[in-house]
């Protein structure tokens, strides 16, 4: 068991003394009814930093950030074993409430969902819900925060009562992130959030995510070797429900350990 132990470790490149870990994944096993989506994944993510998860389709990615703000808890067939922490606490405890940790974990998905309300109410509605504003100025002043941190604002500075859905698919996004940080969450989680953006729009999110790591931590689903090049501090390689190596994406993209990660990045498969 020892040596197994040893061998998980050694996928895993140590952070540097002064970069603080905001996720800690041991163990974690995924099931769908009889099919396992995930195995024995050890994960640390750092703070306030951008991790980026690459691999074939299927191979794990997406659920393992299902798993960080329990959104599989909504999948009746899903069961998830091991332990997931955020900042000490276990995710899974049966006394956690699960409202207040998506509230504390935002996710972005892959196609821009904006609600159908208005671009104000699409970022006033988290804060409402969770009573942060005691008065219309207060929530004011937290939408427009919002959309400039987003890097919305000043492109919807005067259409704040149209239809989120009348903003092209980079804005949808950017208001999608929009809504996502205006409850301040910790953790931001991105599946795959450019896959369906124009190259403009796409470095546009890009940037943002730069600017965004200054304040939260950030894990990106990715199909795109290339921006997970650009955009991330940190890069972890799944394979076939396993994760076969994490560390600095420098070194990640220039000396993998593993054959399998060599060979994926290099195009061989994948």
């Amino acid at each position: 068991m020892d040596a197994l132990v040893e061998s998980r470790r050694s996928k895993r490149e140590p952070f540097p003394p002064e970069q603080p870990v905001k996720i800690i994944a041991r163990d974690v096993n995924v099931f769908y009814g009889d099919k396992q989506a995930l195995i024995d994944v050890d994960l640390d993510v750092a703070e306030r930093a951008v991790t980026a998860l690459i691999g074939p389709s299927g191979c794990g990615k997406s659920t393992f950030i299902r798993c960080i703000n329990r959104m599989n808890d909504t999948i009746p067939t899903a069961r998830v074993t091991g332990r997931i922490e955020i900042d000490g606490q276990d995710i899974y405890d049966p006394a956690l409430d699960v409202v207040q940790l998506r509230a504390r974990v935002g996710m972005v998905f892959q196609k821009p969902n904006p609600f159908p309300k208005s671009v104000f109410e699409n970022v006033a509605y988290g804060p409402r819900i969770h009573g942060m504003a005691q008065s219309r100025a207060e929530l004011d002043e937290i939408v427009v925060r919002s959309l400039r941190r987003a890097g919305l604002f000043e492109e919807v500075k005067d259409r704040l009562n149209d239809p989120g859905t009348s903003l092209s698919g980079g804005q949808q996004q950017r208001l999608c992130i929009a809504r996502a940080i205006a409850v301040s969450p910790d953790i931001i989680l991105m599946d795959e959030p450019c896959s369906a953006l124009d190259p403009i729009a796409t470095a546009k999110i890009e940037e943002l995510m730069d600017e965004l790591r200054e304040n939260y931590t950030i894990v990106i689903v990715t199909h795109s070797m290339q921006q997970a090049a650009r955009v991330s501090q940190r890069t972890a390689f799944f394979h076939l429900g396993q994760l076969v190596e994490e560390g600095p994406t420098s070194t990640m993209f220039t000396t993998p350990t593993d054959r399998r990660t060599q060979d994926y990045i290099t195009g061989r498969f994948g």
